[in-house]
């Protein structure tokens, strides 16, 4: 792995604790800092109060979707010059989800579970 990689701030957004904990331990297991909240309102309150990185977002969860919080998180930046890396983590590989999730505003795509091959390929393409 790359050492560039290595250290990155990533936020995981997912409501499903198992998946949570699979996702923390193995970024965690191979470098990265991390921390996880369960919803996207949790999301967007997560990325005014701090910096990340990455973020990891599941598409389906309660109070505010992974798309809703996307676009949320892109009005945010408007007008700034900030732009925080938002990749879809999603079990839902239903025809047109990638579409969608890149046409809210995100920056990749990757299926559950997480598979750290596929998810080191996205960051480096996506950051490098």
């Amino acid at each position: 792995m790359d050492r560039q990689v290595r250290g990155l701030h990533i936020l995981i957004v997912e409501d499903n604790i198992v998946n949570q904990k699979v996702a923390q331990r193995l970024l965690e297991k191979n470098g990265f800092r991390v921390n996880v909240v369960n919803d996207g309102k949790e999301a967007v309150e997560a990325l005014i109060n701090h910096s990340y990185n990455l973020v990891l977002m599941d598409i389906q969860m309660p109070e505010m979707d992974g798309i809703e919080a996307t676009v949320a998180v892109r009005e945010m930046e408007k007008g700034t010059q900030n732009h925080v890396p938002i990749v879809a983590l999603t079990a839902n590989n239903a025809k047109g989800m990638k579409e969608r999730c890149l046409n809210a505003g995100m920056d990749g795509f990757l299926s559950k579970p997480l598979d750290m091959e596929a998810f080191l390929k996205v960051v480096e393409k996506i950051l490098f």
